[in-house]
């Protein structure tokens, strides 16, 4: 398997290049609009094309960059279901799979940042048929949890969020064996958390044993350590998501 992770310092996001170089597929996780260039070139100069664009769930601190991906290698979108886009895309359920190759992504619903979050489980059939990595998004991050208050709107409240995110945390990424690499959506410098590392690489177990939001004793500690003293949203944010629900592309320059 082929594995990448792209930085963008500006904004502090993660994403991620990844497939099956055997049998030529490529798929990019999470594509921030600046990036755009950067992921071509890479995946061209392992001759290698994009098929597949993912993201975890609908951002809001930065301009993704699925469309213009689409737009310039015909790569299939995948969203989780119910993430209220207005484009073409594959409405991926939970524990869904798709195939690149000797490579899987595996679906895995994780809401709580967002009503619609994915988490995905990488194998690499190459090697085993364990997996091997898992993309967590926004979901559980290094060092802290994503924030719940950006996507509450109507009959999610930030309340309902933090508890789903609680849920998430306990019952799905939790009960993933402790060897397994983390890599989430953002990092330190990101306005998703507040105490995230610098470090965007972590495992599964060093989270567990190390990350001060999973030390908590309950829900309701959890739910209070994210909901209060929550710090502003990012700037435009209602902008940002409007044009990552809309999949047009972004205006040159």
């Amino acid at each position: 398997m082929y594995f990448r992770q792209l930085l963008n310092d500006e904004t502090a996001c993660a994403s991620y290049l990844l497939g099956c170089k055997s049998r030529g597929r490529f798929a990019v996780v999470d594509p921030h609009v600046d990036l755009v260039d950067d992921y071509l070139a890479v995946a061209e100069a392992q001759d290698v094309p994009i098929v597949a664009v993912f993201e975890t769930h609908v951002q809001a601190d930065h301009v993704s960059g699925l469309p213009e991906l689409v737009a310039r290698t015909g790569a299939t979108a995948y969203l989780p279901a119910g993430a209220g886009v207005a484009f073409d895309h594959h409405p991926l359920r939970d524990r869904e799979v798709v195939r690149l190759g000797n490579s899987e992504i595996e679906a895995l619903a994780t809401p709580g940042h967002a009503p619609a979050h994915h988490a995905y489980l990488v194998t690499d059939h190459s090697r085993s048929d364990e997996p091997w990595l898992v993309l967590t998004g926004d979901a559980l991050l290094v060092g802290d949890a994503g924030r719940p208050d950006l996507h509450a709107h109507g009959e999610h409240t930030v309340d309902e969020l933090a508890r789903a995110l609680y849920r998430s945390l306990t019952e799905r990424l939790l009960t993933l064996p402790d060897h397994l690499v983390l890599y989430p959506a953002h990092y330190s410098g990101s306005v998703c958390g507040r105490g995230l590392s610098s470090n965007p690489i972590s495992t599964v177990g060093f989270e567990r044993r190390h990350n001060p939001v999973l030390q908590l004793g309950s829900e309701d500690e959890f739910v209070h350590a994210l909901t209060v003293e929550i710090p502003p949203a990012p700037p435009r944010q209602a902008a940002i998501v409007a044009a990552n629900r809309s999949g047009r592309l972004a205006p040159a320059g």
